[in-house]
C-alpha cells in the first residue's frame, strides 16, 4: 500500500486515527514508501475540534472537509457518500481506512467498494447486538463489505469469524484509542474549572450522557440524575454538557449544588479530570476503554456494551438504564469495594505500529 486515505467524521475518530498518522509519518521519514491523505467528512461540528484539537493531538489539518453537516440518518449518509465519491474519483488511493462506528465509517466504506477501492476497518468486529443503536448498524454494514479487519480484542475476532470472515483478513492489533491516551498522558493539563470549583483529587465524579435513550426522554433523564445525586452522598458531579442536553435539564428543573454543569472540554483537559476523579458515570463506549487503562472506576448507564473486555478485565460495570440500579453500584464505589481491574491484551500503545506494519506488508 503506497497511499492510504484515512477517513474520520467525529471527534473520537480523530483520536483513533492520530497515532496511525504519526506512525505513517515516522515510516515515511525512514524512507519507506507510504503516504496518506486525511478526509474529514464534517459529520460532527465541534468547536473543540477546531485548531486547538488538531494541535493537541499533533495531527495535520485534513486534506479536505466534506462539510456533510447534520440532518437525518439518511440525509447525512447521502451527503457523506456524495462528497466522498467526488473526492475519491479525483484522488487515487490504494486503500481507504475507516475507524470506529459512526455514519461516516459505513458511508465511506460503501463508496470505496463501489469504486473498487479496498477498505480496512480499524476497531472491526465489536458488537453490542443492540440494533436500536445506529452505531451497531454501522458496524454490521461496514464489516460486511471490508477487505481487512483490525481488531481490539479476541472477542471481536470471534464475532468476525462467526459471521464468515476469512481468518487471514483479521488482524488482532489492539486499540489505537489507547495509543493516543498513552502518547498524551504526560500532556494532560488542569482546566480552569478545576480551581474554580475547588476540586480535589479522588473527591469528585465525572458524568457524560449523550445517548438519546438517556437524554431525550425528560422523565428518564430526571430520574437518572436525581438518583445519581441522591446516591453519591456528598461527592460533586462534574457534567460537561451538550447545549441541547443543557436546555432539557433546564426545562425539567434539574438544579443541585453538587451537580456542576460545565462546557465541553478539550481532550487533554477532559482526561486530566478523568485521571484525577473518583469515578466516571457515562453512556459512552470509548470512555470505558480510557478509564480501564487509567484504572478509574466506571459506571456505564446502558443495558449492553460492545466493549465487554472493559467489564470482564477492566474497571467498568454495566449499571443498566434503570435508575433504581444506581444506588447499589454507588454504595459499592463509595465503600471502597470497586474491582481493581487490569489492562486488556495489546492495549499497550503500540497498536498503530502493528497496523502500519501490516499495511506496508499488504
Amino acid at each position: 500500500m503506497n497511499h492510504v486515505t484515512l477517513v474520520a467524521g467525529a471527534r473520537p475518530n480523530f483520536m483513533k486515527i492520530a497515532p496511525i498518522i504519526h506512525e505513517i509519518q515516522r515510516k515515511r521519514n525512514e524512507g519507506i514508501e507510504i503516504d496518506f491523505s486525511l478526509v474529514h467528512t464534517g459529520q460532527h461540528y465541534d468547536n473543540k475540534m477546531s485548531g486547538s484539537f488538531f494541535k493537541q493531538l499533533n495531527i495535520p489539518d485534513p486534506d479536505i472537509n466534506l462539510n456533510s453537516g447534520s440532518g437525518s440518518q439518511a440525509q447525512q449518509t447521502a451527503n457523506i457518500m456524495i462528497g466522498f465519491e467526488k473526492y475519491l474519483k479525483s484522488n487515487l488511493t490504494d486503500l481507504v481506512l475507516v475507524v470506529g462506528d459512526v455514519t461516516s465509517t459505513m458511508a465511506c466504506s460503501i463508496v470505496a467498494q463501489k469504486l473498487k477501492v479496498e477498505v480496512a476497518h480499524v476497531e472491526a468486529g465489536i458488537r453490542s447486538n443492540d440494533w436500536s443503536m445506529p452505531e451497531e448498524i454501522n458496524r454490521l454494514l461496514t464489516d460486511s463489505i471490508c477487505n481487512y479487519f483490525f481488531t481490539t480484542s479476541k472477542t471481536a475476532n470471534q464475532n468476525l469469524l462467526s459471521s464468515g470472515v476469512n481468518k487471514d483478513k483479521i488482524f488482532f492489533v489492539g486499540n489505537t484509542m489507547i495509543d493516543t491516551l498513552l502518547n498524551n498522558e504526560n500532556k494532560f493539563f488542569r482546566p480552569e474549572i478545576y480551581n474554580e470549583l475547588k476540586l480535589k483529587k479522588r473527591q469528585y465524579m465525572i458524568m457524560t450522557l449523550h445517548r438519546p435513550s438517556n437524554v431525550d426522554e425528560k422523565i428518564i433523564l430526571k430520574e437518572l440524575i436525581d438518583e445519581i445525586i441522591n446516591s453519591s452522598v456528598d461527592t460533586p458531579i462534574i457534567f460537561p454538557v451538550h447545549p441541547r442536553t443543557k436546555k432539557i435539564l433546564k426545562e425539567i428543573g434539574i438544579n443541585h449544588p453538587r451537580l456542576k454543569l460545565i462546557l465541553p472540554l478539550s481532550y487533554l483537559e477532559f482526561n486530566y479530570l478523568v485521571k484525577n476523579s473518583l469515578a466516571v458515570i457515562t453512556d459512552s463506549g470509548g470512555i470505558t476503554e480510557e478509564t480501564t487503562v487509567m484504572g478509574i472506576p466506571c459506571l456505564t448507564i446502558r443495558n449492553n456494551t460492545e466493549r465487554p473486555e472493559t467489564i470482564s478485565i477492566g474497571t467498568n460495570e454495566l449499571v443498566g438504564t434503570n435508575p433504581k440500579n444506581i444506588k447499589y453500584y454507588m454504595q459499592k464505589l463509595l465503600s471502597g469495594k470497586w474491582k481493581k481491574g487490569s489492562i486488556p491484551e495489546m492495549w499497550d500503545g503500540n497498536t498503530s505500529k502493528r497496523i502500519v506494519d501490516i499495511l506496508i506488508e499488504l
